[in-house]
């Protein structure tokens, strides 16, 4: 039987439309995604993992490889979701071997190009090879690629018994781009003392400090009456809601930060006179500066009720993961050190670095499951022009196997 390579398994997994929804009330938020966990369940199953598991009501994937006796468990885990930013339907993948440093024409129909101009980080794969895609969907690569390097990794060790290995524990998720990934998570059933998610970027990535993150919805009440007749009168919500969003330090933007510097991010508005929301989400890695963010906004909002009046806006602030520095530092920090190690033997310069985002991973290390954050391979997540580097996919492939064999108490 032909060996599949990582990159095959990669573009089999994307052909599977995987969306997840926001504004589902379901779990998992999209039915579709089973289609994707039956698939990977029924591959593991015949590649002779152990006790592998579908969730049938939950969608998640559980598989082991049996290793040494007496060893800790070694987990791997990823999301086999997509996000909602950008379509996930009909994917178009395709192959740019040999890539020679220039623009990347993904659709001439529609003059789609993608330009180290713009993605100066292409540079570094002149002379690899790229998976892109046709410009009309994001890739998958976030994080399907990672599900294929695990899945990589499984094929490899299960057929080659002579490989002494930690035993390795295996877990597919749902619903990790729309917050809710492992809400259902059965650790009992997973069995690892410890994991990586394998959700990171470009290859050498590696990390063990995420966002404090919160949600923030702003509802704002006006009141309409004819505009020859408003004076004094009409509170226009829309106008209420660009002064509130004034409110908030210009400097403190995506669009203006970058490492550990924290942000609100606007992601929605609607409104009209009588009414009007913004949604936001609020990030930060220091703990004292995401309590001063939803200070900040808070206290914006109680400015605004102050000058139009009581309940002109309502605000509702939740908080939705927390770094899991403090859950990994210092007892857990050998995780980082092994993948640096294991990086190293491989060629491979370790970036470790903080994620400007989140992970299953974070929420995990809160419910005990210390869980750092591997590469995938993989670039501009969530929308058109997301890429993957096929010779990082089959490094990253290796740097799984290398841990799993490196792993001794």
């Amino acid at each position: 039987m032909k060996h599949e390579t990582v990159s095959e398994r990669f573009l089999r997994y994307v052909s599977v439309d995987t969306q997840s929804d926001e504004n589902s009330n379901t779990f998992p938020s999209t039915e579709k995604q089973k289609n994707l966990g039956r698939m990977l369940y029924e591959e593991l199953k015949a590649m002779g993992a152990s006790d592998a598991v579908f969730d049938e009501n939950y969608d998640y994937v559980y598989a082991k490889i049996p290793g040494r006796a007496g060893e800790k468990t070694l987990g791997f885990i990823a999301h086999m979701d997509t996000s909602p930013d950008a379509s996930g339907t009909d994917i178009k993948a395709r192959v740019v071997e040999n890539y020679d440093g220039g623009d990347i024409l993904l659709n001439p129909e529609r003059n789609i190009v993608m330009s180290p101009k713009t993605y100066p980080e292409m540079l570094a794969y002149k002379g690899q090879s790229l998976i892109v895609t046709d410009g009309t969907t994001l890739l998958g690569a976030d994080d399907k690629a990672g599900v294929a390097e695990i899945m990589a990794m499984a094929a490899w060790l299960l057929s080659h018994p002579e490989e002494e290995h930690a035993p390795i524990a295996i877990a597919f998720t749902p619903d990790e781009e729309v917050g809710g990934g492992v809400d259902h998570f059965d650790l009992k059933q997973f069995g690892a003392d410890f994991a990586y998610t394998v959700d990171g970027g470009g290859i050498g990535e590696l990390e063990y400090e995420n966002f404090n993150a919160a949600s923030a919805k702003a509802v704002i009440h006006g009141i309409n009456v004819h505009p020859g007749d408003a004076k004094d009168k009409m509170k226009n919500a829309s106008l209420i809601a660009m002064e509130f969003n004034a409110m908030l330090p210009a400097d403190q933007r995506p669009d203006c930060t970058e490492g550990y510097e924290g942000f609100f991010h606007l992601t929605e508005m609607k409104g009209e006179v009588e009414h009007a929301e913004l949604s936001y989400i609020i990030r930060d890695h220091d703990a004292l500066k995401f309590a001063e963010k939803k200070k900040t906004i808070q206290d914006a909002a109680d400015a605004i009720n102050a000058k139009y009046g009581e309940n002109t806006i309502e605000l509702a602030v939740a908080d939705s993961y927390y770094n899991m520095k403090s859950q990994i530092a210092p007892d857990y920090l050998f995780l980082i050190d092994e993948a640096c190690e294991a990086m190293k033997e491989l060629g491979v310069e370790p970036k470790v670095q903080p994620i400007r985002g989140g992970t299953d991973g974070a929420r995990l290390s809160f419910m005990g499951l210390p869980c750092p954050n591997l590469c995938t391979g993989g670039h501009n997540y969530h929308g058109r022009f997301e890429y993957c580097c096929i010779e990082s996919m089959e490094s990253i492939e290796k740097l799984l196997v290398k841990l799993a064999s490196n792993r001794h108490e």
